[in-house]
């Protein structure tokens, strides 16, 4: 029995089409040199064009860099020369979310770490099914990833998508442990094996650095353009994550920064770090969504 009725899936199929020819179309649009927002605002841009929103600001996360870093307002950061790109988008119709990801590399001594992440996603695709086990799924893809002499990041895992919900519930992780949960039949999940070089220390710490933000709660505010600024993220967002990007103009350039703090500070909002592997050493990321059906899952990105 589908978690979903006929409608919401057609939706996921529709938001996951959006993102797998945004996908294609960005893997050829990344340069070397090029402006980092450019990368986000094309991926963002696409998405709308084709029929969908984004389910979440587009990641642009660089070298040792594994995932939350998305261009702030002005952003002048440039793609730097011979470094390993991971464009993370995610998509949705009517609040159904799909994710998907591609690393893009400018440096052929890494392309074999690309090929793992990809291989290692590949592997687990074939392998997953109504009632799989995620230890067992995150013992496949870490076995395959050692196997190219490669490591897993230990403490990024996959995860369940919802409505209006980009982490639902159950966790996918990417190396064996012994807590698990089974995948459901007619559940929406997104896979995302991230692979570093074997002698990194396989793990991500948080960097004091945010630059992508989530509503928490709806709560008071003294200032009047907090109200504003609140309202219009709940209205717009939800539970969505979002940037600061998509706030320009909201409430006058003068009071924006004080509201914004005020929205932090009263925690009606939150922040996700931005992860960098703790050697410092480079990161690959694939990912796809997938439908679990009867006989295996079908991949909607």
């Amino acid at each position: 029995m589908s978690e979903y009725d006929k409608d919401a899936l057609e939706k996921f199929r529709r938001s996951g089409k959006i993102l797998r020819e945004t996908r294609e179309e960005m893997r050829h649009f990344v340069r070397e040199d090029m402006l980092i927002i450019d990368v986000c605002e094309k991926a963002e841009t696409l998405i709308r064009d084709k029929g969908g929103k984004p389910a979440f600001p587009c990641n642009v996360s660089i070298n040792e860099i594994a995932a939350h870093y998305t261009s702030p307002p002005d952003d002048k950061k440039r793609i730097p020369e011979k470094s390993i790109v991971k464009v993370d988008i995610g998509a949705h119709v009517d609040g159904y979310v799909t994710d998907t990801a591609v690393t893009v590399c400018f440096d052929p001594e890494y392309d074999s770490l690309v090929e793992a992440a990809e291989t290692a996603l590949k592997k687990a695709v074939e392998n997953v099914g109504p009632s799989t086990n995620t230890s067992k799924l995150g013992t496949i893809i870490e076995n395959t990833i050692k196997s190219r002499g490669f490591k897993p990041i230990s403490n990024l895992t996959g995860h369940q998508v919802g409505r209006f919900l980009v982490h639902a519930g159950t966790s996918l992780p990417n190396v064996s442990h012994l807590l698990s949960s089974k995948l459901k039949l007619g559940g929406v999940y997104a896979i995302e094996p991230f692979v570093t070089v074997s002698n990194a220390a396989g793990k991500v710490e948080d960097e004091e650095d945010s630059a992508i933000f989530r509503f928490l709660k709806s709560r008071s505010q003294k200032n009047q353009y907090s109200r504003e600024l609140l309202e219009y993220i709940e209205e717009n967002f939800r539970t969505l994550p979002f940037t600061e990007r998509w706030l320009q103009g909201v409430v006058p350039k003068e009071h924006y920064r004080e509201a914004f703090r005020e929205l932090l500070s009263s925690k009606a909002i939150m922040d996700y770090p931005i992860f960098v592997e703790v050697s410092r050493k480079p990161v690959a990321q694939a990912e796809h969504t997938v439908l679990i059906v009867k006989d295996g899952c079908i991949v909607l990105t």
